[in-house]
């Protein structure tokens, strides 16, 4: 193994990639893409460490799918870059791009080999075609088309990101402009970087082809009823015509809870609790049909969707024979899906134990789920 580490930037928002899902979350062969491109370099055996810079939003969720290191990405290329360097104590390191999804093996062979012919060794594209930059047509043999990952010496790397404050779009031209050494090895096309929806199209990120992916989440939760004539208790979204309440930290609709919970085990992405702590003060008392609108948009960035709710609600009381439908179509509105998607089954525990005793409801929720479809785009375009 070379003494080498290597720096994979996912931070990025992908705004101009103009698509429901963050392109580093499209499903490729069942996986979400930066662990894919993950997963190839880990097997690669080439680096002695790899760190993963991650939207600060999105760490906790990186860390359901993956014991690498992982660190806050910045606002800028660079910022992330640092944040990654901190953790670097090899003598080279590799810096790439999620977005360069695909990188051929001979490629990186090429860059690895030749990391001490320069300060920063980086891999390019050159140009068949007449250049023109305003209107002067260019010698296009002196064009090239700068590509990641590059490699560089860590210890200049990390002086330049801790003293420069000027943004510089790779590695390799912070270098040059300190007056270091740069190196080319030609690159591939199969690197080039996926940026808009309709790179897509033909690139080798996307050769293991779309899988749904379906996955199956339960949910379950239980809830205290009450007398407080402060509160109201709603059961899916419902206002439940009843003197009785939950008690809870949020509104205590013990059916979105366990709805909320289905959905994130299907989409491997934790519990509830881990989403929306109960000793954190921003949830006290919230509508817990904002609780699930964030967790459907969530969802939905990270490239997964519902395709169908099984729900149990276990109660004694209240009766719950004129919400049902109320309350599916509610949740098929807020959720994006038809009725047909929706079911909802009410059941007593025959005076059994605490639901029996009128204590509390419980609520089991099953969820089906897929990965979303990113050949509608190849479609599309």
């Amino acid at each position: 193994m070379s003494k080498l580490s290597l720096i994979l930037l996912s931070a990025g928002e992908s705004n101009r990639f103009k698509f429901g899902v963050k392109k580093q979350w499209l499903r490729v062969a069942n996986q979400p893409l930066w662990l894919q491109v993950l997963n190839r370099f880990r097997s690669s055996n080439r680096f002695e460490k790899i760190i993963l810079t991650a939207h600060k939003d999105e760490v906790e969720l990186f860390r359901n799918f993956t014991d690498s290191e992982i660190v806050v990405g910045g606002e800028t290329r660079q910022e992330s870059i640092k944040n990654g360097l901190a953790k670097v104590d090899t003598e080279y390191v590799v810096i790439s791009d999620i977005a360069r999804c695909f990188i051929p093996d001979d490629m990186l062979d090429r860059l690895i080999e030749s990391r001490y012919m320069g300060d920063v060794v980086v891999p390019y594209l050159p140009v068949s075609d007449t250049v023109v930059v305003g209107d002067r047509t260019v010698d296009r043999d002196s064009v090239k088309l700068i590509q990641t990952p590059q490699v560089s010496k860590t210890e200049i790397l990390k002086e330049f990101i801790q003293n420069s404050n000027q943004q510089f779009t790779d590695e390799s031209s912070l270098f040059v402009a300190n007056g270091y050494s740069r190196f080319f090895v030609i690159g591939d096309k199969q690197a080039e970087k996926l940026t808009y929806i309709e790179d897509i199209k033909g690139s080798s990120c996307f050769k293991d082809g779309y899988s749904e992916g379906i996955t199956i989440g339960s949910g379950f939760d239980v809830h205290q009823l009450q007398i407080d004539g402060d509160r109201t208790l709603k059961l899916g979204g419902i206002e439940i015509d009843t003197p009785l309440s939950f008690q809870a930290h949020s509104d205590g609709d013990v059916l979105i809870h366990s709805l909320i919970d289905a959905i994130l085990g299907g989409a491997s992405l934790g519990d509830i609790g881990d989403m929306f702590p109960d000793n954190n003060h921003e949830y006290k008392d919230i509508d817990s049909m904002e609780l699930l609108n964030r967790v459907y948009t969530l969802i939905h960035r990270v490239g997964v969707q519902i395709e169908h709710i099984d729900i149990t609600v276990m109660a004694q009381t209240p009766r719950l024979k004129d919400y049902k439908l109320r309350i599916r179509e509610n949740l098929a509105e807020a959720l994006l899906l038809n009725m047909g998607q929706v079911n909802i089954k009410a059941t007593t525990t025959e005076k059994l134990g605490a639901i029996g005793r009128k204590e509390g409801v419980a609520v089991l929720t099953t969820v089906t789920m897929k990965n979303i479809d990113w050949r509608v785009l190849q479609n599309e375009n």
